[in-house]
């Protein structure tokens, strides 16, 4: 099993408009609610692909029921640690006219100390059966910087792989933990090193020396144009063809979910990077919130360009 943590879930409403016009009043065609948070999608993309995942993170109010209903309609196992305050609400406008889209993205409920050491028990006791944790997202107020060395460590000692998938100071302490893989793209890269990142040969330093910072493997998404893997012996680039973009949520976390089957299999790096573009490229592919579909997964993975750098 595939276990993912979400400590800042939020139920997400799509809206769809047709000729956004600022300062003005819009009229909406369509909205559609969709259990949001990048560990949440990285169960979704996992579990598209036939493996087995729970869902775990925090949880609390109305809009928390409404995620776990969500959830249970999809079939996705899950196990959420209750909060007194109500988990956030994410607005997505997507203009059905400029094919442009708009995140309005709230900060999140404060969690309480009791409900933190509440969720780190409930982690490892749904956590036992996974071999494989990924730590996905932003943290809600009230969460220590150290939440994801925390969790990270503890997943360590009990023999567990790990993924991060988080920025800023969050990725910066989680590394000290020395998690198996870390995917940030090139402005999460760029604020963790603290310079620009503006041609292949920088993303490739860039790489190596996350991996010298404590993970085993660094990866920088580099949206259309792939991404590049180090494990610090070798470094990889992977990319797909142009493919018309329906929307962008959820494909870096169905890449992450790519690299984590592929962890989970003991697959190659290569191997790894091709699943994961192949997860990446297909979500793009799909409207929305929707993720990828398993069939046009497999229509990629032979058609993803892998190239092994200097």
């Amino acid at each position: 099993m595939i276990a993912t943590v979400t400590l800042n879930p939020c139920l997400d409403k799509h809206i769809d408009v047709h000729g956004l016009v600022l300062y003005e009043t819009n009229r909406w065609h369509r909205m559609s609610k969709y259990a949001g948070g990048k560990g949440i999608d990285v169960s979704r993309a996992v579990y598209e692909m036939g493996f087995d995942t729970i869902a775990c993170g925090l949880l609390g109010g109305e809009e928390g029921r409404e995620i776990e209903t969500l959830l249970t309609e999809q079939g996705l196992k899950y196990h959420f640690t209750p909060i007194s305050q109500p988990t956030r609400s994410c607005f997505i406008i997507y203009d059905t006219k400029t094919r442009r889209q708009t995140n309005l993205n709230a900060p999140g409920p404060r969690i309480a100390p009791p409900e933190l050491k509440m969720f780190y028990e409930d982690l490892l006791r749904e956590s036992a059966a996974s071999s494989l944790i990924v730590m996905s997202g932003s943290v809600p107020p009230g969460v220590p910087s150290s939440v994801y060395f925390t969790l990270i460590s503890h997943a360590r000692k009990l023999g567990k792989q790990t993924i991060l998938d988080t920025a800023g100071k969050y990725l910066r302490e989680g590394l000290k933990a020395k998690p198996c893989l870390v995917k940030p793209n090139i402005r999460e890269a760029e604020e963790l090193l603290g310079r620009k990142l503006e041609t292949e040969a920088e993303i490739i330093l860039a790489a190596k020396e996350i991996v010298r910072m404590g993970a085993g493997i660094a990866v920088i998404s580099m949206g259309k144009k792939g991404l590049i893997a180090c494990d610090g012996k070798q470094v990889i680039k992977a990319s797909s063809a142009y493919v018309r973009v329906k929307s962008t949520v959820g494909a870096g976390d169905s890449t992450v979910a790519g690299f984590a089957i592929s962890l989970r299999r003991g697959d190659s790096l290569e191997e790894a990077c091709r699943l994961g573009v192949a997860m990446g490229t297909a979500t793009v592919m799909t409207p929305g919130t929707e993720l990828c579909h398993r069939e046009d997964v497999q229509y990629w993975l032979p058609r993803i360009k892998i190239r092994r750098l200097a």
